[in-house]
């Protein structure tokens, strides 16, 4: 299985994907780590892909609550979900499933930000986000039920 491993904070400037052996600039939580809903934090802990969201869709397409919304990206800042979501699902009971530290239930994704600039820093509002060059072949590759791990 793929596995995701952070090894530097969430939030650093990249992160190796050992199934890929590449390092990616991501975007992390602006409010840090953390795992209770309301947070607008970035969980830490053991993960898996629960679902993939946009495969087939053009590259720019934006979503709003994992649907698609008709338009495509064309560089504005708030189109905060575009191209493809990898939805994680915490496997870790008390830390990162279940009750107020439910991953799923917080809706954090892997995703593409409209916002490719700030990626390297802390921006996001508690998922990780890639820019479309390094979602796609992840998405494409990556089967539902991949491992993701996120360290500091």
């Amino acid at each position: 299985m793929a596995r995701y491993a952070g090894a530097k904070s969430p939030g650093s400037r990249a992160c190796p994907v050992y199934h890929f052996r590449k390092r990616f600039r991501i975007s992390t939580s602006r409010f840090g780590v953390g795992q209770r809903e309301g947070s607008n934090q970035t969980p830490l802990g053991l993960h898996r892909i629960a679902e993939k969201i946009g495969g087939g869709q053009p590259l720019g397409t934006v979503f709003r609550s994992r649907e698609v919304v008709g338009l495509t990206w064309r560089g504005h800042p708030d189109a905060a979900i575009v191209h493809r979501i990898l939805w994680l699902e915490g496997l870790e009971p008390g830390l990162n499933r279940g009750g107020d530290v439910d991953t799923h239930a917080r809706y954090i994704y892997i995703h593409g930000t409209g916002d490719e600039p700030t990626l390297g820093r802390p921006a996001s509002r508690g998922c990780i986000h890639l820019s479309g060059a390094d979602l796609l072949p992840l998405f494409d590759l990556l089967p539902s039920g991949s491992l993701v791990w996120i360290d500091r």
